[in-house]
């Protein structure tokens, strides 16, 4: 597509735009379109984002990855309130979906250290069957929560 000097030099100042916001702190191609739905060249946010996904300043899937990461270092999340933060970026559910099929192993033992971290530190307070209650509310699963109690009791 050929662009004149004027296009071009809105496209340099958008891509400026946009590279800051997402210099600052990376972000899912749904939050960038969403911060830059107010423009008037829908069409020129598309070729941006476009070209900064070719160069991999805007990558969902590598999103996902260091996301994940940063939640299971700070974090006690199940595996349900993990998706549903993914999702709540605007990432592709199928994406989503994909990585945690392809890491399942690894998040399941995130989950089950995640529910022995949340039952040791509530352990004195509740009830065996409040804390599974508990914990199936936040979305574990329930295999894991008794995997994870058996764990703590030994």
């Amino acid at each position: 597509m050929a662009y004149n000097l004027e296009e071009l030099e809105r496209i340099d100042k958008l891509k400026t735009k946009v590279l800051k916001y997402i210099m600052y702190k990376k972000r899912t191609e749904q939050e960038i379109r969403r911060k830059f739905s107010n423009i008037d060249e829908i069409d020129l946010l598309d070729d941006v984002i476009e070209n900064l996904k070719e160069i991999g300043y805007i990558n969902d899937e590598n999103y996902i990855d260091r996301a994940v990461a940063e939640f299971i270092n700070i974090r006690n999340l199940s595996l349900k309130e993990l998706k549903y933060k993914l999702l709540s970026k605007g990432l592709n559910k199928d994406l989503i979906d994909d990585y945690f099929y392809k890491n399942s192993d690894k998040l399941e033992e995130y989950e089950i250290n995640s529910a022995k971290n949340i039952i040791i530190k509530k352990i004195n307070g509740m009830e065996e069957q409040e804390l599974i209650q508990y914990l199936l509310k936040k979305g574990y699963k329930s295999d894991l929560v008794k995997q994870a109690i058996k764990e703590v009791g030994e």
